[in-house]
C-alpha cells in the first residue's frame, strides 16, 4: 500500500501526561499526573447551563461566541487583567484555550515561521505549533525560580522568528512572570517586530500574594499580543472545553474564521452557563480558589521534601516539579513508572517539559485534587524507595 500518514504526522506525538494518565488506569492508581480539577464546580456556573438550555442555547452560535459570553470576558479583562477590549471586536470564543491557541496559529504563522519557547514548556503548545506548520525554537529558564536569560534569548533569534510565547503562571514550572521580565520581553518583541501568544489559564491561581500581570495590559503591546485564556481551570470544568482568545481587531476576524472552520463553535449551553456563572459569582470565590490551592501546594511540598524530592515550588497553577534524581530508573520516563509501580501515584515524566535531556532527574505532580485523594497520594509516596 503506497498511502501513508501526513508528513504532518511525523512530528507529533501522544501527550505523556495522557500516556501516564492511560498507565495509572491500568493499575487503579491516584492520578496526579493530568491537569483534572477535582474541586466542585460553581453553582452559579451548574444553574446557568439549565437555565440556558431551557432557552433554547442548543443551536450553533456565532464564529466568535454568544455576545453574552463575549460581554462577560471584556468586564473580566477589564476589571482583572486591567485592559479595555470590546466584545465585538477584540474576542473570540473557542473550544478550550488549545482550541483557541491552535486557531491562532493557523490564522497568524506561515510554514517554517520559528516561535521562541521557554522551557520547561507545556506540550500541547509545542504540539500546536508543529501542527500549524511552525518550528519551536527553546530558550531554558534555570534557577529554583525558572530564571529568563536575555543574552540566550537573543541568541535565538534568526530572520524566521515570528513569535514568542509566554505562560504565566506557567504549566510545569509555576513561573509567575514578574513586571519587570515582561516589560523587557515588551521591548524585546517590539525590537524584533514579533507576536506574543500569552496562555493565562491559571491566572486566578496565584500565591504567596504575587501579582498576576497579563501582558496585553502593557498598552504598547497590545496590538501585537495574543492572550490566549479560558475557564477550565478557574472553574473545574476542563471538559466543558470554553476557552477564549483576546486580540487586536486586525487579528481578531481571521482567527475567528479559523476557529469556525476547525470547531464551528463552542458548546453552546455551556458558553451561557459560563457567561451567567460569571455575572453572578463573588469576588470571594476567586480568593478561596488561590488559598485552597495554596494548601494543596503546601501539603504536597511538605510531602515531597519529607520523603527526599526536593520540589520547585511554584508561584502560580497547579503543578509542582520534583527533583527525583535519588529515584531508580535512567531517565525521567523510568522514574515516573518506578514511583507509579511502587506507590500506585502517577506523575508526568520531565522529560515530556524539555526538547532534550534537561527533564531527566525531573517529575511534574498535579495537586488539584480532592484534599482527601491528595492526602492519601502523600501518603503512598512515603513508600517510594530511593537510593
Amino acid at each position: 500500500m503506497s498511502i501513508a500518514l501526513s508528513d504532518r504526522s511525523k512530528f507529533l506525538v501522544q501527550s505523556e501526561i495522557r500516556n501516564m494518565s492511560i498507565e495509572c488506569d491500568k493499575l487503579g492508581g491516584i492520578n496526579l499526573s493530568q491537569g483534572i480539577c477535582d474541586l466542585p464546580i460553581p453553582n452559579e456556573i451548574a444553574e446557568g447551563v439549565n437555565f440556558g438550555i431551557k432557552q433554547g442555547f442548543n443551536q450553533y452560535t456565532r464564529y466568535d461566541g454568544i455576545v453574552e459570553l463575549r460581554v462577560a470576558i471584556s468586564k473580566k479583562v477589564k476589571k482583572y487583567n486591567k485592559f479595555d477590549v470590546d466584545p465585538e471586536k477584540n474576542i473570540v470564543v473557542s473550544a478550550g484555550a488549545t482550541g483557541a491557541f491552535y486557531s491562532a496559529c493557523l490564522a497568524l504563522l506561515n510554514e517554517g515561521d520559528e516561535v521562541i519557547i521557554f522551557e520547561p514548556y507545556y506540550g500541547y503548545h509545542i504540539n500546536t505549533i508543529k501542527a500549524a506548520g511552525a518550528v519551536p525554537k527553546f530558550v531554558k529558564m534555570t534557577g529554583s525560580d525558572w530564571q529568563i536569560s536575555f543574552s540566550d534569548l537573543e541568541s535565538a533569534v534568526t530572520e524566521r522568528t515570528k513569535a514568542i510565547m509566554i505562560n504565566t503562571p506557567a504549566n510545569p514550572s509555576g513561573k509567575v512572570f514578574t513586571r519587570d521580565e515582561l516589560e523587557k520581553l515588551a521591548d524585546f518583541a517590539i525590537k524584533h517586530d514579533i507576536f506574543i501568544f500569552t496562555d493565562e489559564i491559571y491566572e486566578y491561581i496565584v500565591y504567596d500574594d504575587r501579582e498576576f500581570i497579563s501582558p496585553a495590559s502593557i498598552s504598547r503591546i497590545f496590538d501585537r499580543t495574543i492572550l490566549i485564556s479560558g475557564y477550565s481551570k478557574t472553574f473545574s470544568i476542563t471538559g466543558w472545553r470554553i476557552g477564549y482568545c483576546v486580540c487586536h481587531e486586525k487579528w481578531k476576524d481571521m482567527i475567528g474564521y479559523i476557529n469556525d472552520l476547525v470547531y464551528v463553535c463552542a458548546p453552546a449551553p455551556l458558553q451561557f452557563g459560563v457567561a451567567y456563572g460569571c455575572e453572578r459569582i463573588p469576588d470571594s470565590f476567586y480568593d478561596n480558589l488561590r488559598i485552597k490551592y495554596q494548601q494543596k501546594r503546601d501539603l504536597i511540598c511538605t510531602a515531597l521534601l519529607e520523603i527526599g524530592l526536593t520540589p520547585y515550588v511554584p508561584q502560580g497553577a497547579y503543578y509542582v516539579l520534583a527533583d527525583v534524581t535519588n529515584v531508580p530508573g535512567q531517565d525521567s520516563k523510568l522514574k515516573a513508572m518506578h514511583i507509579l509501580q511502587t506507590t500506585g501515584v502517577a506523575c508526568v515524566p520531565g522529560s515530556a517539559f524539555f526538547h532534550d535531556n534537561g527533564g531527566d532527574n525531573l517529575v511534574r505532580f498535579c495537586f488539584a485534587k480532592d484534599e482527601v485523594e491528595l492526602r492519601e497520594a502523600c501518603n503512598r509516596l512515603k513508600n517510594l524507595v530511593i537510593n
